[in-house]
């Protein structure tokens, strides 16, 4: 399960002494105690879960880094910049604009057939909802949107 494999990574990298991967680890296994904590019961995240908290994690050092680069702190960017890149080595490898529009054709056929009536701009939100499942967060819903408004727009 990935989580064991986040602590034993953790383990390897506090034995290296790389403080960067080490305080990254922690803070990413700390937010998926959080996540599991978080609602009425305690449970354990599955996988999908895990990478999507990994995901959240990414984008918040993204944002950190273009706030810092703003605010010309060049030295705290590249802090965020290198966490995030021990988080990019936990998830999935991100589908192509192309496989997002080919899962984007598919979903649209699949509504198509289940309904027996053209697919419009109207069920977009079902379409990127289809998309999503497929997708297991290897696409940023933006661009999963975009294919699916990219797809409806032509018919």
């Amino acid at each position: 399960m990935m989580k064991e494999q986040l602590r034993r990574d953790l383990t390897a990298a506090m034995k290296a002494r790389d403080k960067t991967r080490v305080a990254t680890l922690r803070m990413v296994l700390a937010a998926v105690m959080n996540a599991e904590v978080a609602g009425d019961a305690a449970r354990e995240l599955s996988d999908p879960e895990i990478i999507t908290v990994l995901n959240r994690e990414v984008r918040k050092r993204q944002e950190a880094a273009e706030t810092y680069d703003s605010a010309g702190r060049p030295e705290l960017a590249e802090q965020e910049r290198a966490e995030q890149a021990v988080l990019a080595e936990y998830l999935p490898v991100p589908l192509s604009d192309a496989e997002v529009a080919e899962l984007a054709e598919q979903a649209v056929a699949q509504l198509r057939a289940d309904s027996g009536e053209p697919v419009g701009m109207r069920q977009m939100g079902r379409v990127v909802g289809l998309v999503q499942s497929r997708v297991a967060g290897r696409a940023d819903g933006g661009r999963i949107a975009a294919a699916v408004r990219a797809r409806l727009a032509s018919g």
